[in-house]
């Protein structure tokens, strides 16, 4: 063994969202912010996403996570969020996995069974509240940075489709929203594939006809997940429903999309399906749920907004080290479109 190269990552779930999360052999890439180093792996090294998420060492449905010195000094640690096909400002299984990881190998202490902490993302700063539950696993509260809404009832044309309406909104990143049930779905397992397979000419039709930038952050622009959604129901104490993600490029998320349930929580609020306050259970495809509530009201540039908090669990699956000997020939791996 010859390797010139070693990766420490401690594996990772956040309610069945595989991620690994770097931990040691990554020096902090350049830039003045967790944004700028963001921006500096996305446009100029891209070789350790590849490195980890393309076969051989990686599989389509992870994603991972480097974990950094914050800049901003009311954070306690950074992390930049690499996915199969791009860097997403913010994630919610990413956020949820990495404060999962830092606590559980000792890096942030939390002080008994509850604890606080800040984590820098690249779509700011990010508050964490950590607390034990009664069977030991981290159940994870974030408060995200605001959701907002781009468009209500959009029409897109879908190839092989037809014309069908979208709710557009961001919640870190952007979502078109199509409803489950006008597309045949209940969003159950054994619908996977064929959802993919919707999902992706939903995303990719998004691309193409839908216009859709922050108003204060302009690096963040396109929609690039779609959401098939079902429809709200009234339960005690609050509000529930199910949905997938179709995440590019070509999978479904297991979690139920902490980003996506924020967006879906401002798509919520400005049909005046929720109330401040209320409780949102967002379950996915294999039945693992995110608790999402709106915390307030505000604006981005001029837009109404929501801050939405999301509730979630995560794991720690495995610490493992990877490594790169100078005679394999696959330095940024590989993908195959099967």
């Amino acid at each position: 063994m010859r390797w010139t190269r070693t990766i420490s990552v401690a594996d990772t779930h956040c309610e069945g969202t595989p991620a690994r999360i770097v931990v040691g052999g990554v020096l902090p890439p350049p830039g003045n912010s967790v944004k700028e180093q963001m921006m500096h792996l996305r446009d100029h090294d891209d070789s350790l996403r590849k490195f980890l998420l393309n076969e051989p060492r990686g599989a389509g449905i992870s994603s991972c996570d480097l974990i950094v010195p914050p800049k901003d000094p009311a954070a306690d640690a950074g992390y930049i969020i690499m996915e199969t096909v791009e860097y997403p400002p913010m994630s919610g299984s990413n956020t949820i996995s990495t404060a999962t990881a830092l606590i559980e190998l000792g890096i942030l202490q939390m002080e008994g069974d509850s604890g606080n902490f800040i984590l820098e993302s690249p779509a700011g700063l990010i508050h964490i509240n950590a607390r034990r539950d009664e069977d030991g696993a981290l159940e994870i509260t974030f408060t995200n940075q605001p959701a907002f809404v781009v468009a209500l009832d959009h029409p897109l044309e879908v190839p092989g489709i037809g014309t069908i309406s979208v709710d557009v909104a961001y919640g870190g990143m952007f979502f078109a929203i199509a409803d489950a049930p006008t597309l045949g779905f209940s969003v159950k397992p054994d619908e996977a594939k064929d959802i993919v397979a919707t999902g992706m000419l939903i995303t990719l039709a998004a691309i193409e006809q839908i216009e859709a930038r922050h108003p204060t952050e302009p690096e963040f622009q396109g929609v690039s997940i779609s959401q098939i959604a079902c429809p709200i129901e009234d339960v005690a104490g609050g509000k529930k429903s199910r949905n997938a993600c179709v995440v590019q490029p070509g999978r479904i998320d297991r979690s139920p999309t902490g980003t996506g349930t924020c967006a879906r929580l401002a798509v919520m609020r400005a049909r005046g399906q929720i109330a401040v306050g209320e409780s949102f259970e967002n379950r996915s495809i294999i039945d693992t749920r995110f608790f999402g509530h709106v915390v307030r009201e505000t604006e981005v540039g001029g837009l109404p907004a929501v801050v939405p908090t999301i509730a979630g669990r995560g794991w720690v699956s495995g610490l493992i080290q990877y490594g790169y000997d100078p005679s394999d020939p696959f330095p940024e791996g590989y993908r195959l479109d099967d």
